[in-house]
């Protein structure tokens, strides 16, 4: 077995602050190679949207990029730490978002550009066993579930110019779609690239062996032993915030279950369970719960 480089600072922290630098474009590009499965990935530049701008309770909880790729895609890359009930809705009206938002007043509808929602979450959402998961728009006969199959005229750039008529068609692809990464449920087993920058995000490190476009990278520019004094504080200083952040959060969940099997208790007892049973039930001591 190969042996795992030195430890690299969290991609969360990367993402905030190293990889909205162009000179490390390179990462993302190889991140976004290995998800969609396309090593021709080149991203143009990072665009900024009232989605990602900083703001006190929506960077509360989480990290964004919005990328323009070399496709004219507009992608979305959000690492969300802690449950959101409507986590969904929101990846939903963010995407809708950034489409209105990249969309200027008097242009065509056939101007709008994909959108592409990037998910990775370190919290379970749903029922499922995977740790990886697409969603897209897709249109079925009700008879007999073939694709409805939509496309478009392309000219080549220079018969544009020259306006001739001859073109090819190409299938339509314009609705956004979803990625979920589901990091808890990765079970460190290389497959696939993408498994190489899970392994990353994950355990903070990468192996000897890995070969995914551009994670080589993360070595030299995620290094945690090459981060000057000043980033070094900065970060410990961000890392401190977070476990206090995690330990609020935590704290607040076990006050509420609390309550509920208080709650619980109660009712129970009103209606003759015996303490025995509740206990069981509930967790609690028989002491609180006959002093209910």
């Amino acid at each position: 077995m190969k042996e795992e480089k030195s430890k690299l600072i969290r991609f969360d922290w990367a993402m905030k602050n190293i990889l909205r630098e162009k000179i490390n474009f390179g990462i993302l590009e190889g991140f976004l190679c290995a998800l969609l499965n396309d090593d021709n990935i080149e991203v143009v530049e990072l665009l900024e949207s009232e989605s990602n701008q900083e703001n006190s309770i929506d960077k509360f909880n989480r990290v964004d990029l919005l990328v323009k790729d070399g496709y004219g895609r507009k992608i979305i890359i959000e690492i969300q730490n802690n449950y959101e009930s409507s986590y969904l809705e929101r990846v939903l009206f963010g995407s809708s978002k950034v489409i209105i938002e990249n969309m200027e007043v008097g242009k065509k509808f056939k101007e709008v550009k994909k959108v592409i929602s990037i998910s990775i979450m370190y919290f379970n959402l749903g029922q499922g066993k995977d740790y990886l998961y697409h969603g897209k728009t897709e249109f079925k006969s009700l008879n007999d579930l073939d694709n409805l199959i939509l496309k478009k005229r392309v000219y080549k750039k220079e018969e544009k110019k020259e306006k001739k008529k001859s073109f090819s068609l190409e299938e339509k692809n314009i609705f956004p779609e979803y990625y979920l990464i589901f990091v808890g449920r990765y079970k460190d087993i290389i497959k696939h690239n993408i498994d190489e920058w899970l392994f990353l995000f994950k355990n903070d490190r990468i192996k000897e062996d890995f070969s995914s476009k551009n994670i080589s990278l993360c070595t030299e520019k995620l290094d945690l032993m090459k981060m000057s004094y000043a980033e070094k504080k900065t970060y410990d200083s961000y890392l401190i915030n977070e476990a206090i952040r995690e330990d609020v959060i935590s704290s607040a969940e076990e006050k509420g279950k609390k309550l509920r099997n208080l709650e619980i208790a109660k009712k129970s007892k009103s209606i003759g369970i015996s303490v025995e049973i509740i206990s069981k039930l509930t967790g609690l001591s028989r002491k609180e719960i006959e002093e209910l």
